[in-house]
Parts: structure tokens; sequence; C-alpha cells
């Protein structure tokens, strides 16, 4: 007998020693139906289970110690209840021992069948078993679930069950691998390289076969991530849960197969993988130099250089703020960046470019920019002479405006950077900054690339007026933007605050070739303008993200275009679906397939199941399917066909050619 199973049976001895002890229960059970019981159909029931403060409850495999929940149903004729489905656990050690539990409010979801000839109120009643622990005792609790389940349609309850479904892990339909490498279980699991996974975890849903209090190890091999973990007894086959930091899980199934060796670490980064992140985050903030967006302001630093002459101190003081800016502005982005990820949305670079205040900001600084670059009025920070203050102004504008720009090695090095430590995180976005400033930096402290600048002419008011087309299309490209994140009225308002800006530039610099100091306030109104429009600009609309060029899924739609007797194809995808990826591009998203399409007057409709939408969640049980790829065909006048979870091209055009047969007809 091992000795953790020495050490279960002693706790579950324990445990009968203990009830008399206890009068109150650490776990209180309710059963709940989505809605009523329609006939010759399927309801959702859930398991509210209610953990007291300090208690927790047990994941279908409960790892070292504890037991799972069973329950013994006792149904009407023609009623079955279907599996329990647990959302994804939490890790809890006691005492060394290493509980998959949940410690706050949890529902476990089964599908019940309907009879067809189901009438009136039906009695639902199950016996359940449960143990119930703190980190001092344990308790066998047990009691009788009881729903009186009347008959017909409807679903009260569906926003408390959308909610307990998105907890609920995912399902891959792709198999993975497993094989025995030693005393080591290496499994690969299916998942397209383009889905980030942050600090991985792997619940064994198989039991008995790793250690569950040894350490766990992942990497990233293409399309596969390969976890390794300590080997306790060969598996015939395996199965388990893939979750992430943010508590989302993917489940998986997996049989013997080959397992990549190699693949990049996830997690655990070694110095090596830092020290590429902070390189490729330097060569990308210099190459951003070149982009729309920065280009202008590197150039006017530039001319800062030029005018500032050969004063080498004044230059490379000037220098230090800049950098000093560059680097303090990136840095500060990718903080806040970290501080949003770490409080559980999802969120990349650039993340503020999802608010259309932000856009509106960036706007009016475009704007501004180029009325100073076309010489309506002077901005000392970015037209005057060369200041340590002014110019560590100027690099914290950099980096800001550079975050609309993607340059090269910046996606590997940031994507490393979102998995390191937050040192090591906060190092990379400040060396994206170095990066931005270092031709600057480079021009001010080598004498001899200083000396071959030009000397100060009105070759400066030209390239001046050059430097403003690019800033100026950076402008329209923020217009473009707002109006996608905000709509019609953001558009509006972006422009009427570009043309007001225009004007109290035009005015300031009126004032400010007069010499008088009513310049600053143009700068006041400006100021006033610009924040009237962040204030006014309406909030993020829903947006509809077509998948490969599709309209968006939605009941309402289908329901309408079979209405109207339209052919449709209809399929369901996930960013973290392999199998889903691989038919969008070999099968879907084909020019054979979209030419065939057309000449049938195909309508393409997909839906993204990427973060568990609760409407596609029901629409799959309704299907009775588990997860995605989905795939349907819409003839007129007919039923929806299923197709293959593979398709080909060949698939889909026959099935266009043969509408289109039948309408010509």
């Amino acid at each position: 007998m091992t000795a953790n199973m020495l050490r279960r049976l002693l706790i579950l001895f324990a445990v009968l020693l203990v009830p008399t002890l206890v009068s109150a229960r650490g776990i209180e059970p309710r059963l709940l139906a989505e809605g009523p019981a329609p006939p010759g159909g399927e309801i959702e029931l859930a398991i509210h289970m209610r953990p007291a403060p300090g208690w927790h409850g047990y994941w279908l495999n409960p790892g070292d110690a504890g037991l799972p929940m069973s329950v013994d149903w006792h149904l009407p004729k023609g009623f079955t209840a279907g599996s329990l489905r647990y959302p994804v656990p939490t890790r809890l050690t006691v005492a060394g021992l290493m509980n998959y539990v949940f410690e706050r409010d949890y529902a476990v979801l089964l599908r019940l069948k309907v009879p067809v000839g189901a009438t009136g109120t039906v009695p639902i009643r199950a016996d359940a078993h449960w143990l119930a622990c703190t980190d001092k005792i344990c308790v066998p609790e047990q009691g009788q679930l009881a729903l009186d389940l009347p008959v017909g349609s409807g679903t009260p309850r569906r926003a408390q069950f959308d909610a307990w479904r998105l907890a609920l892990p995912q399902p891959l339909v792709t198999v993975g691998h497993f094989a025995v490498a030693g005393d080591k279980l290496r499994v690969a699991i299916p998942l397209p390289a383009s889905v980030e996974l942050r600090d991985p975890y792997l619940f064994p849903v198989t039991d008995r076969v790793i250690d569950y209090e040894a350490p766990q190890s992942f990497k990233r091999s293409g399309d596969r991530i390969v976890a390794e973990m300590a080997l306790k007894a060969r598996p015939k086959d395996f199965s388990g849960v893939l979750a992430s930091a943010d508590g989302r899980g993917l489940e998986f199934r997996a049989v013997p197969g080959p397992v990549p060796e190699g693949g990049t670490p996830l997690g655990g980064l070694g110095w090596k993988a830092v020290l590429i992140a902070i390189l490729g985050a330097i060569a990308g903030g210099i190459l951003l130099n070149l982009m729309p967006c920065v280009f202008p302001i590197l150039a006017l630093k530039a001319l800062h250089l030029s005018r500032a002459g050969g004063d080498a101190r004044e230059v490379r003081s000037d220098a230090f703020a800049y950098m000093a800016g560059t680097i303090v502005g990136t840095g500060a982005l990718g903080a806040l960046l970290l501080a949003i990820r770490a409080a559980g949305a999802e969120a990349g670079w650039a993340f503020q470019l999802q608010d259309p205040r932000t856009i509106m900001l960036l706007l009016l600084l475009a704007v501004a920019i180029t009325a100073n670059l076309l010489g309506l009025f002077e901005l000392p920070v970015l037209g005057g002479a060369a200041q340590p203050a002014g110019s560590f102004g100027t690099g914290a504008l950099a980096a800001f405006v550079a975050t609309p720009c993607a340059g090269p090695f910046l996606g590997a090095a940031l994507g490393t950077a979102l998995l390191l430590p937050l040192a090591g995180s906060v190092a990379v976005f400040a060396a994206l900054g170095l990066g931005l400033a270092l031709p600057f930096v480079v021009v001010a402290f080598v004498p001899a690339l200083r000396s071959r600048l030009p000397k100060p002419g009105r070759w400066m008011d030209r390239l001046k007026r050059f430097l403003a087309i690019p800033m100026a299309a950076s402008a329209v490209a923020a217009l473009w933007l707002l109006d996608r994140l905000a709509g019609e009225r953001a558009l509006v308002i972006g422009l009427a605050a570009s043309i007001g800006l225009l004007v109290a530039a035009f005015e300031a610099g009126r004032l400010q070739r007069r010499g008088k100091a009513g310049a600053w306030g143009g700068a006041v109104a400006a100021v006033a303008l610009a924040a009237a429009a962040i204030i006014l600009v309406p909030q993020r609309t829903a947006l509809s993200h077509a998948v490969a060029g599709a309209e968006l899924w939605s009941e309402a739609r289908v329901a309408s275009y079979v209405q109207q007797r339209r052919p449709l194809f209809v399929y369901f995808t996930a960013d973290w679906c392999l199998t889903c990826k691989v038919n969008e591009a070999a099968a879907i998203d084909r020019s054979e397939v979209r030419d065939a399409f057309k000449a049938a007057g195909v309508k393409v409709l997909a839906g993204d199941w990427t973060n568990g939408d609760p409407a596609i969640t029901r629409f799959l049980d309704s299907r009775g399917r588990a997860g995605v790829p989905l795939y349907l065909w819409y003839a007129p006048g007919e039923s929806p066909e299923e197709l293959p979870q593979v398709l080909t091209p060949s698939i889909l055009i026959a099935r266009a050619q043969s509408v289109k047969r039948q309408a010509h007809g």
C-alpha cells in the first residue's frame, strides 16, 4: 500500500469520528432547474453547492485526499439524468496533501431528458453524498435533493445558468497524445499557437496516475502544449482539464501516441528567454521610429540636435531626458497592462486602444502635432529649443503614440513579457522605451554622427511640412478607429473637436507670431475642448467581428434566412480549437468555396465560442453537442444537415452546386 493511499485511509477513518462534533452542514446543496421540462426535450439542472466560510467541497477527482460527490437519482419513468459536469476547481494543499476543491459557491450541471408524454408536475429526487472539509476537519454529509418540476417551456433562470455554464471547462474535440518517459508522464494537448496560455496547470480526471504534489512543467511546441508530470502508474488512457491563470479550462482526452520532444517553456522562462525578449523589445522599439505615428517625433528631436550645435553637454542632457521619458512611458503602460491582467481581464499590448476615450486623445494629439508641423503654432516641447523637462515629456508622448503601431520583433518579445515575473515583464516593456529612444541617444553621444547633421536653415521648415503628412495619416487612422469602436456619433465628435483644435491652434499661432501673451488662451481652449470631447465620446459599442468573412451567428438571424428560404452554411469555432482552425484554412476560407457560395446565394454565419458565449453553449446543448466545431448546412425547405467535423472544399462546393441546380430546376 502506497504512502498516499495510507494517508487517504487515515483521513477517511478520522472523518467517521467527527460528524457528532458538528451540528451544521459545511456545504448546503440545492437542486435547481433552468426552467420547466419540455416534453420530448431536455432541461438543464444544477446542484448548487454553497460552502460555509472556511469550508470546501471536492472536484470529481479530489486529489490526494477527499471524496467526490455521488448522486443516486430517483426519477419518474422515462426521465433520464446525464452525467455531472463540474466547473474548473482550484488547488488547496493541506498537511502536504494536494486537494482539488471548491472554496466558494459552485454549481454542478447535468442535462435531464424528458419523455414525450410528460405532463403536469413531476417529482425529481436524488440521494446525494458529499464530503465537506476545513483545513482541520472533514465531515461526510448527505441529503435528499428534491425538485417539483413543472412540464412546459421557457428558461426563466437562463442568466443564472449562463454564469454557471461559463465556469465549466470547454471541451477540445481534437484528441491529444501521451507517452511515458522514465518516471515522467508527458501529455501533448492540441491548442493553436495563437492562443495564449498563462500559468497553466493540468487537473487530471484520470485518478492515481500522477503525483499530485509534484510540480508540473509545460512547453509550447507549435500547435501543442506539452505537459510533463511525475508518473505513479502507467495509464491506458488519460483525460484532464488544462486550466489557465484566469480560471478558465479546456477539457481534453489523450491516447497513447507521439509527444514532441522540444518546445518553448511556459511559466518558468530561463534567463536566455528573458534576454532574448529584452533584445527583441529594444530592436522593436528602434524600428517603431520608422512608423508613421512615431517618425515625425524622432525627426523633430533631430532638428533639436541641429539647433543645439556643438554644445555636447546640452545635447546629452536632452538625450537622457528623452530616453527617461520613453522608458517611463512604456514601462508605465506595461505595468498597467499587467495589473489589468492580474485582475482577471483579458488584455494585450495597446489595450488602451479598446477605449474610445483613448482614441479621442490620440486623435487630438495627432491633430495638434500636425498643426505644429504645418507651422500653425509653435509648441515649445516639440518645436522649441532642446530642454530636459520638455524632452522628458516628448519621450513619454512618443511612448504613448507608439502603441497603435505594430512592428517586427514586438509580438514575440511582448508575448514573452506576459509570461515573466513582474520585474522581468516591466524590464521588457522598459526595454521597448529604450529602443524607441536609442537612435536619438546614439546621435547625441557620437560627435561624428552629430557633425554630419546639416546646419539649421530653410530645409527645416520644408522637412516639418513633409513630416505633417504621416502624422495627418495617423489622425485619419484614429478617426477610422473611433468610428469602428463607438459609431457615427463618436466620429462626428472627433471631427468637430479636430476642427475646433485647428482653429485654436491657428489663433494661438497668430498671437505667438505677434509676440503677445494671449497665446496661452488658445492652449487653455484647446485643453478644454479636448476634455469635453473625451467626456462626450460614446463608450464602445458591441462589435460584430465576422469570422472568416462570415456574418455573426444568432438564432434570430438563422430563423430570418430560413424563412426567406435562403441556403445557409453555419459553423461554430473557437480560437483554441485546432480542428476548427484547420477546417477554416483548408476548406471554409478558400476562394473556390467562396465563389461557389456566391453563385448559389449561400449565406455564411459563424459563431465564435472562444469565450464560452452562453447563447452558443445553449445551442450546442440543443444539438446534443458538448463543444466545437459544429457545421450545419441549411438547404431551403429542409432540416439542417450536420456536416462532418473534418471538412473538405468539395463537401461545401457540392452542396452549393446542389442548391443552385434546384433553384434553376
